[in-house]
């Protein structure tokens, strides 16, 4: 539990910075718009990761969630990463912090 706090921090500064660097190419454009909306996507499906596992306590529900979320991750790197390949690296240890819970998430489904 000591570590997950700490952890998020540098996940959404890390997250906080590549969106910065992605708004710094020109929040007029089109590519730009459409790669924040994207972004948004993903903080969306991560919140609704949370809910449905520590509120609803849905592991199966939150599983779903958290296989698009990787999707969504991995979407959002490629086009931040099209736009400022910086951005796109700095989403990696989110990526992997994510893949470490799908982990998880799928081995409490799978003892339940």
């Amino acid at each position: 539990n000591a570590v997950f706090g700490p952890v998020w921090t540098i996940l959404y500064i890390l997250m906080g910075l590549a969106a910065g660097l992605v708004w710094n190419v020109g929040p007029e454009r089109s590519d730009v718009r459409r790669a924040l909306a994207i972004y948004v996507l993903q903080l969306g499906l991560n919140v609704l990761w949370t809910l449905l596992f520590f509120g609803l306590r849905s592991p199966i529900a939150a599983l779903v969630d958290i296989l698009m979320l990787l999707g969504a991750i991995i979407w959002c790197m490629q086009v931040f990463g099209a736009l400022r390949p910086a951005a796109g690296r700095l989403l990696l240890p989110y990526l992997a912090w994510v893949l470490f819970a799908s982990v998880l998430n799928t081995a409490i489904v799978a003892l339940n």
